[in-house]
């Protein structure tokens, strides 16, 4: 049986952040513009008033201080809050594209691979910017790679369920060296004038590449074991969509078209969900909580992270035992885990045990049992 290895990650960063001072001055503008023309409606109940938002409110409910996004311009201004780019021809690679081949060049120069080693590539994202053609196959012609590439949307859980279908198809045989790329334009579908979710995305990319441990050109992490889990739920959701045209009076721009979720449902019944799926994931694989060196979890929400944490490993983690990133890159969706893995684990000895997990929408979570070797 073939052994996959985590080989090389590397991550996209957009140059432009948003504060969560600059984010609030803009959604106060527009709360308070929008309670000046509802002032009637208001007064008579017929209209909900706009409380404003502000720095600690943002810090306290979720930890993040700022956000990287690929334009701040339009995300700014209170008559738009939302990112404006700039129209493309369709010969022209796609933003998606583009943020994918600079994530995996780093990954491939943290792999010692050429790009035409890779035969396989899989784009695992939550939102993607066209159906058709597979944005993998863009990424694929533009990264002058080979073998085939294919598109994966499991949501915030797309990077470990895209890891996990990378280790099968390396240990089958089927592909030698694998790109795992998520190109998330979080900033895109985050609907900014709603005060309860105006600051939890920001914009990334990251790349991983999964290939056979006796391949490894230097330090790697053997993939030890893969577990994905999926469980209906509509609290968290996206409902736009190509039949939107199809029923009378949808093409508006409704508010379910971007972002939506019932935050305290989530919070509520996803925590007990992921947290079991690792404690059983770490019992069949024989690995106790003292055995976990690092655990690299999605970066949604720093209490949710911090609950997970102790359940997982029976006790408050230390710091460098749960790193987050999210006070600087806010939730990025299926990036966040990645983001951690790749700046916090070069430090872990040979033999070291860790644990990537990622959860959201579907409900899904996956989880990535790894080691140092």
């Amino acid at each position: 049986m073939i052994q996959p290895a985590i080989t090389g990650t590397g991550v996209f960063t957009p140059e432009q952040t948003i504060t969560n001072d600059e984010l609030v001055v803009a959604f106060n503008a527009y709360a308070e513009k929008f309670n000046a023309d509802n002032a009637e409606a208001i007064a008579a109940g017929e209209v909900a008033a706009k409380a404003p938002s502000s720095s600690e409110f943002i810090l306290s409910a979720s930890g993040i201080e700022q956000r990287y996004v690929m334009d701040k311009s339009g995300v700014l201004d209170p008559e738009t809050m939302h990112p404006v780019f700039a129209a493309r021809a369709d010969e022209a690679p796609s933003m998606m594209a583009e943020m994918a081949i600079d994530a995996a060049q780093k990954a491939l120069a943290q792999a010692g691979r050429r790009a035409e080693e890779v035969d396989l590539i899989i784009c695992a994202a939550s939102n993607h910017e066209r159906a058709y053609p597979a944005i993998a196959i863009e990424i694929q012609q533009l990264l002058g790679a080979g073998g085939f590439a294919f598109d994966m949307n499991v949501a915030c859980s797309s990077a470990t369920f895209g890891i996990q279908a990378a280790a099968d198809m390396v240990r089958a045989g089927s592909a030698k060296c694998a790109l795992i790329v998520n190109p998330e334009i979080c900033s895109a579908h985050l609907e900014w004038r709603d005060r309860d979710c105006h600051f939890i995305f920001g914009d990334v990319c990251t790349a991983t590449l999964v290939e056979p441990a006796e391949a490894a050109q230097g330090a790697h992490f053997l993939i030890r074991s893969t577990r994905c889990a999926t469980e209906f739920s509509n609290n968290i959701r996206n409902n736009n969509g190509f039949l939107r045209r199809t029923r009378p009076g949808q093409m508006a721009d409704r508010r379910d078209m971007q972002f939506m979720q019932e935050g305290r449902k989530v919070f509520k019944e996803v925590l007990p969900l992921v947290s079991a799926h690792i404690a059983g994931h770490m019992e069949d694989e024989g690995v106790a909580a003292d055995d976990l060196k690092r655990l690299w979890l999605h970066q949604a929400n720093k209490s949710m992270n911090d609950f997970i944490g102790r359940k997982v490993l029976g006790r408050v983690p230390e710091p460098e035992e749960q790193p987050n990133i999210l006070q600087d890159y806010a939730n990025t969706s299926s990036a966040g885990s990645i983001i951690a893995f790749a700046k916090y684990s070069d430090d872990l000895a040979p033999g070291d045990v860790g644990l990537i997990c990622s959860f959201g929408a579907g409900y899904s979570v996956g989880s990535v049992i790894v080691e140092r070797a």
